[in-house]
């Protein structure tokens, strides 16, 4: 194989990669949907504009549906970078926002068993809001960035793992860099202070939206 054909391939991978785990995929609905959707960095204070911002779109989200509300947080405690979701989970659980919460530590949601929580769910609620939380890869430059969408939360794209859509609207915040040729790895490789900060932030974002605490 000659070394342009190589590159060739290898630049087919990375574009398909960060089409894969880019947070906006950058599709025309996508776009249609941007100004349904917004983000926070946490390297900005969380008494800041942006912060503020976050805090509002999803109160108004989470008020602006009558059914029950869920928080499915999904990953693995056995690898860092997917362990953002049962770590939020975990925290969630420990605060006094009172709403269904899957996916901790203790009991996380992953590849393995999500069909069955996600049956669990449905069967144990009457219609309800979910929306999902989990980490994702992207760009180097925007790690530590926490986006809120709306549409379906798309878990196992990290590892191209084909699992079921969850959710209405979903949280996700870039924890590593992607290398397409092992999306795996960069998951493996995460600092679990990047994690530990992320899940922190996306905490006490959603405390304050569910409990009122939002500022206009």
């Amino acid at each position: 194989m000659t070394v342009e054909k190589w590159a060739g391939i290898r630049n087919y991978n990375l574009r398909r990669g960060l089409m894969l785990m880019w947070p906006f995929d950058g599709k025309k609905k996508t776009i249609e949907k941007a100004g349904r959707s917004c983000y926070f960095s946490v390297k900005e204070t969380s008494e800041g504009h942006e912060f503020n911002e976050f805090v509002n779109k999803l109160t108004e989200v989470l008020t602006n549906t009558s059914r029950e509300v869920i928080f499915l947080c999904v990953g693995s405690d056995r690898s860092t970078g997917d362990s953002l979701g049962p770590i939020v989970g975990t925290m969630l659980k420990e605060t006094d926002i009172l709403l269904p919460v899957y996916g901790t530590l203790e009991k996380p949601v992953h590849a393995l068993n999500i069909n069955k929580i996600l049956k669990e769910i449905n069967q144990t609620h009457n219609d309800p809001f979910i929306l999902g939380i989990d980490a994702c890869l992207g760009d180097e430059k925007q790690i530590g960035f926490i986006f809120l969408k709306e549409g379906s939360l798309i878990p196992g794209m990290a590892v191209n793992k084909k699992l079921p859509h969850v959710g209405e609207y979903h949280m996700k915040a870039v924890v590593n860099y992607l290398d397409p040729l092992s999306p795996a790895q960069s998951l493996n490789n995460t600092r679990l202070y990047t994690v530990m900060m992320i899940a922190e932030a996306m905490t006490k974002i959603i405390t304050q939206a569910v409990l009122g605490e939002g500022t206009t």
